[in-house]
């Protein structure tokens, strides 16, 4: 037994993990919250006990478990994690203990017509962002015209599969079969796309660590631990014993290279691509993203002055019942989370009308910011001087003159400074909407760090883009703030 040191009094087994993604990998217990199960689970559970230790399970968002191993937040991510290059580049990886192949998922009615990548012409085919099946796509995106879709989470591809949203899912078999389980009305066809594998993975510095760990796999594999885990969760199969024969006899031929923990064609991992050949292959993607990000700002916006302009009128010139309503409106709007009224719009009103995603992002953030943008010029509108209202009534101005001659252009020179932050906090703030499929610029610039395996450039180049969207209004704001203020100052 590896574990000869007393559990009690060895540091626990931190291990990191992401509950939301589910079964049959890691999900919190329907019988006890606050605990976690899954395959993983299980295996994170007999390595500690292999070392140990007691192991501590680390809620780490999926889309971070790489910066977060890299950082040293834990021992080790185990999550249905795919054996990429980038990986093996930047951290510490283990042997694959599990093969799983690349479907494609239809509805069943379109099982026919869509049998490969290449009959998915000018479809729209969902994954998870980040992902080996992304890249797939992209790549089928060159060659045969299809059109990716990438997703935060893998139940809401399947959802949107059912529901016509997109016409295709690529993810791993076990996700895909988890999800025909669930949802009846959808196909996975037999032919796989790819074929990758699940690894932990560990702090660059933690190869020691790491070794341990393959060891201990190696001998799950060996004496039916693994298998046991595999069937318990229904992912076993007949490619399963092929992939742990392969790794047992690769260790019985080991070279000297500590670092290749798997034989070539065990991991079918291609050479890593260099970080710059890398960038220069996203960077007009990164442009894409950012002219998406900026359209669907300033429409939000437009949105969100119209109607924030209403709800202040009629906040201020409306009734007791109408101010009302727009008083429960505003504080609704200011005090829920946008990205719960996000997931409403698109998801929890797509049984009464399914909106196209841009759509429901648009409105999301128009609605949202309109309740901001109403307290601005509900605010301002009041900071006229009342002398200069009752002249105007006293010289027979109605209400609607009133607001419209003097009211109005003054409240828009108070509210000028206000509203460049919020269209700077918008362009912020529609990172968001990736929850939605939007491929925006930070979600772009998201998969492009994961699949680099570094966020340093991918970070500056976001950064420089955004900066290159937000100075130039700020700018304009300040000097349209100047020529306002010149007539007061002669």
């Amino acid at each position: 037994m590896v574990g000869s040191v007393d559990a009690q009094q060895a540091p626990s087994f931190r291990w990191a993990g992401d509950a939301e993604g589910g079964a049959p990998y890691v999900e919190a217990d329907a019988q006890h919250p606050d605990r976690v199960v899954g395959l993983d689970v299980e295996i994170a559970q007999l390595i500690a006990t292999e070392l140990g230790r007691t192991a501590e399970f680390v809620q780490i968002a999926f889309m971070s478990l790489d910066q977060s191993a890299a950082r040293g937040d834990f021992d080790i991510a185990l999550d249905g994690i795919e054996d990429t290059p980038a990986r093996r580049a930047s951290l510490a990886v283990t042997v694959p203990y599990y093969e799983f192949r690349e479907v494609l998922t239809v509805r069943a009615a379109d099982a026919a017509r869509f049998r490969s990548l290449s009959e998915l012409r000018g479809h729209r085919v969902a994954t998870l962002g980040g992902t080996t099946a992304y890249e797939l796509l992209l790549a089928a995106e060159r060659e045969h015209g299809v059109q990716p879709i990438s997703y935060d989470d893998d139940v809401h591809p399947y959802s949107d599969l059912l529901n016509g949203r997109v016409d295709a899912v690529l993810l791993d078999n076990v996700i895909a079969e988890r999800s025909m389980r669930k949802m009846p009305g959808l196909v996975t066809q037999p032919d796989a796309v790819a074929v990758g594998h699940y690894v932990g993975v560990l702090g660059p510095t933690r190869s020691d660590l790491r070794d341990r760990i393959d060891d201990i796999l190696r001998a799950a594999m060996t004496d039916g631990r693994l298998e046991a885990i595999l069937r318990r969760w229904l992912v076993w199969n007949d490619d399963q014993p092929k992939l742990h024969a392969r790794l047992l006899e690769a260790r019985a031929d080991a070279t000297t290279d500590t670092n290749a923990a798997a034989p070539a064609d065990a991991r079918h991992v291609p050479s890593a691509p260099a970080v710059w050949t890398m960038t220069w292959q996203y960077v007009p993607s990164l442009f894409w993203a950012a002219a998406m990000t900026l359209v669907l700002s300033c429409l939000a916006m437009a949105l969100a002055v119209g109607v924030g302009a209403v709800i202040a009128i009629g906040r201020v010139y409306g009734g007791r019942v109408l101010r009302a309503l727009f008083t429960a409106y505003v504080e609704v709007m200011r005090g829920t989370p946008i990205l719960l009224q996000l997931f409403v719009i698109y998801y929890g009103l797509a049984s009464v009308v399914r909106l196209p995603a841009f759509v429901a992002a648009l409105i999301g953030l128009g609605l949202n910011y309109a309740a901001y943008e109403s307290e601005i010029y509900r605010g301002a509108l009041e900071a006229v001087p009342r002398g200069q209202l009752e002249a105007a009534r006293v010289l027979g101005f109605t209400d609607w003159q009133t607001l419209r001659l003097i009211r109005a252009p003054q409240a828009l020179r108070f509210a000028l400074a206000p509203m460049t932050n919020d269209f700077v906090a918008m362009l912020k703030d529609s990172s968001l909407v990736s929850v939605l499929t939007v491929m925006e610029l930070t979600k772009q610039t998201q998969i492009f760090a994961t699949n680099l395996g570094s966020w340093v450039v991918p970070g500056v180049l976001c950064a420089a883009l955004y900066l290159a969207m937000s100075l130039p209004l700020a700018q304009l704001a300040r000097r349209l703030e100047e020529r306002w203020k010149a007539p007061d100052a002669s």
